[in-house]
């Protein structure tokens, strides 16, 4: 029995030592198997990583903690439209950079409206820099920002880079002579964008040297408004000489100047070459009867305006009676619209009106109605005896 008994203790003793081992292996697989969860964790987090946002919604929360701004819950909410319009928020300099660290991974906005929003020169640096990323982005209002030298410089900057913004609209924005160079820059660089606003700004004699030349080399602008500047004689020819060389332009705007009878007879010189403009606004530019006169001896040998707007220009009956005369003169004319607005016209301009609606039926003149001269400062045989001599000649 002794010796049985010691057979089993060494047999529990054998039995007990095998457990031990497979107690350890059972460990070790333990561990491993920990260490596959482990990576297998990694994994999965790799896997539920938040996608690209391209609307860069994000982003824009992120930025505005970063700049101490408030959120504006329209432009989140509206971050998948194609326009975005954010007109009179008072952005400022800090939210437009906000703004603008978002905008540069957004893919849907097309049409972007900042208009009085205060961005000063810093709030349109910091536009500029995502217009240089963004290739979305087409169309694009600053106005009303006071943007000044540093934003068209930095404006101007962007322009030498960007190929997508075809719109530009920069009104109001204290834009002086300092500020056209950078302007004129972009303007001769770049053949992308089709349509500028500088309405509403400073820009003087100086500017519309520098504007001028830049227009005359532009390969990409169709329509080009500088209405409400400070384009006197010398700014206003510059401007005019630009037109003359240049073979893009259809839409001009330059009203509320002060182009005077100099500017007058210039653009007429430039309407005589210039074949691709169609509409031309030169109202309110303190152009006299003799302006109109020497402007219409151009329009006598143009082939396409089909859009001319003189309103409130001091030419008097006479002035609007030789302008229409050129038309009735010119056998290839096209103009369709002649605006007269708040000029009164008298008798002799009616019947010539009448006599030129029979061979362009589709003319529409606007005026300021029928008005009795009691003296006329020249009478209608003395006009169209000036008229035909300065034409000849």
């Amino acid at each position: 029995m002794s010796s049985v008994h010691q057979e089993n203790d060494a047999d529990n003793r054998t039995y007990n030592w095998d457990d031990s081992e497979g107690s350890e292996s059972e460990k070790k697989a333990d561990e491993g198997s920990e260490r596959e969860e482990e990576w297998d964790t990694d994994l999965e987090i790799e896997e539920t990583k938040e996608p690209f946002d391209p609307t860069g919604k994000t982003r824009y929360i992120a930025a505005c903690q970063l700049h101490g701004v408030v959120p504006i819950s329209y432009f989140v909410r509206h971050m998948n439209d194609s326009e975005m319009i954010l007109k009179h928020h008072g952005l400022g300099p800090q939210g437009a950079r906000a703004l603008a660290l978002s905008l540069m991974t957004n893919t849907s906005i097309v049409k972007l409206n900042l208009s009085d929003n205060w961005l000063n020169g810093e709030g349109a640096a910091a536009v500029a820099e995502m217009l240089k990323e963004n290739c979305y982005i087409s169309d694009v209002d600053l106005s009303d920002n006071r943007l000044g030298v540093k934003g068209a410089e930095a404006l101007s900057a962007m322009l030498l880079e960007n190929t997508t913004v075809v719109n530009l609209k920069l009104s109001g924005n204290e834009f002086n002579d300092h500020a056209a160079k950078h302007l004129a820059d972009a303007i001769l660089a770049n053949t992308k964008m089709e349509s500028l606003d500088l309405s509403h700004n400073m820009l003087g004699d100086a500017s519309g040297e520098v504007l001028g030349m830049a227009v005359a080399e532009n390969t990409g602008l169709k329509e080009l408004n500088i209405s409400w500047n400070y384009f006197r004689n010398q700014g206003a020819a510059a401007l005019a000489r630009g037109l003359r060389a240049n073979i893009f332009l259809r839409v001009l705007d330059v009203s509320y100047n002060g182009f005077g009878n100099n500017g007058a007879a210039a653009l007429g010189e430039a309407l005589k070459v210039n074949n691709v403009l169609e509409e031309l606004n030169i109202s309110n530019n303190r152009i006299s009867l003799e302006g109109a006169l020497h402007f219409a001896v151009g329009l006598k040998e143009n082939k396409t305006l089909k859009s001319l707007n003189m309103a409130r220009n001091p030419m008097q009956s006479e002035g609007c009676f030789g302008v229409l005369k050129s038309i009735q003169a010119n056998s290839g004319a096209v103009v369709e619209i002649l605006d007269f607005s708040e000029i009164p016209v008298n008798k002799d301009f009616a019947d010539l009106y009448d006599a030129v609606k029979m061979l362009f039926p589709y003319l529409q003149i606007r005026h300021g109605g029928n008005a009795t001269l009691h003296k006329k400062d020249q009478s209608k045989a003395e006009i169209q005896s000036w008229f035909c001599v300065k034409g000849d000649a």
